[in-house]
């Protein structure tokens, strides 16, 4: 008697193509969350450490102290593994699948977005490392007082750290073409398949990435300019 294993379902192709969905919109949301909050400072110091304050108190008696922002930080990380998970098992399969190539044969060029998908991923795991590390502990920040988010922000932007300011830049822009990307192929897998809807799901994937890109980035340039201090 022969017993084969099955697997998972959410081991194959179509059960990791789900993960990245769930997760890629989850970490989408997050995203635009994160940006609206961030742009707060433009309301001015007090409503911005008001914000800031507001977030540590969110489950409040329920939860103790900053418990609702650690669980959100952790689910977060869990979707960052599974996506990068989900993702790197699907390439290796379709690489895997390929008939072998010709010496020949040219390569196929895929958009920029997806070639540079690789090195992107590596700059936004270190910024996510030095983020967390600057504004969510202090460790790195120049002030690193948890009761100053405000003054946290402004100095960790001030013009003589513009070497902050270009690597906050780099990862936010290696995010767009992530966001570019993965937009797109859920606009595809909505069924927007013709060359008409191609089109539009192009558009669409790339409004998005620059619009969310600017609201992240205007905050440290109004730094780095003096419309923030």
């Amino acid at each position: 008697m022969v017993i084969t294993k099955t697997r998972s379902p959410i081991r194959s192709n179509v059960g990791l193509k789900a993960v990245m969905a769930v997760t890629g919109i989850l970490l989408a949301l997050f995203l635009i969350a994160h940006m609206l909050g961030n742009l707060k400072v433009f309301t001015g110091e007090t409503s911005f450490d008001h914000y800031a304050h507001w977030l540590r108190d969110i489950g409040k008696p329920l939860l103790p102290g900053v418990w609702f922002l650690w669980i959100l930080r952790t689910v977060l990380v869990v979707a960052v593994v599974a996506h990068i998970v989900a993702a790197t098992v699907l390439a290796r399969r379709a690489r895997a699948a390929r008939p072998v190539k010709y010496a020949h044969r040219k390569k196929v060029n895929g958009s920029y977005a997806a070639r540079t998908m690789r090195w992107g991923g590596v700059i936004i795991l270190l910024f996510v490392i030095y983020h967390l590390l600057d504004l969510t502990t202090g460790t790195l920040n120049p002030v690193g007082d948890a009761s100053k988010p405000y003054g946290n922000v402004v100095a960790d932007f001030a013009p003589e750290r513009w070497y902050v300011t270009l690597f906050y830049t780099l990862a936010i822009l290696a995010v767009g073409f992530h966001l570019r990307h993965g937009a797109f192929s859920a606009f595809r897998s909505l069924g927007q398949q013709t060359p008409r809807g191609e089109r539009r799901a192009r558009t669409a994937a790339l409004v998005f990435a620059v619009l969310l890109c600017a609201g992240y980035l205007v905050v440290p340039f109004a730094v780095l300019t003096g419309l923030v201090s």
